[in-house]
C-alpha cells in the first residue's frame, strides 16, 4: 500500500488479510507502524489499532480506527 500527504510524505506498506483480520505494517528503523483490524463476523465493522514504535520491539497505540459500512 502506498502513502501519500500534502506534507510531500510518502510511505511504503506491507498488508495481509486472512480469517477476518487485515494487517498493515511498515518495518523502518526509528519509525515502525503497524495496524491489526478485525472484521466482525457479520461485515458491517471494522475495528483496528495504529501502533507505532521506535525499535520494531516496544509499541504504543496511536490511535483507534473504526468502521461502520452504512446502510444505503
Amino acid at each position: 500500500m502506498l502513502y501519500a500527504d500534502s506534507r510531500s510524505v510518502s510511505r511504503v506498506y506491507r498488508m495481509t488479510f486472512a480469517d477476518g483480520r487485515w494487517m498493515i505494517w511498515r518495518d523502518a528503523p526509528g519509525f515502525f507502524q503497524q495496524d491489526t483490524a478485525t472484521v466482525s463476523d457479520d461485515g458491517r465493522t471494522i475495528n483496528g489499532a495504529w501502533e507505532r514504535s521506535s525499535d520494531g520491539v516496544t509499541w504504543a497505540l496511536d490511535f483507534d480506527l473504526n468502521y461502520l459500512r452504512r446502510e444505503e
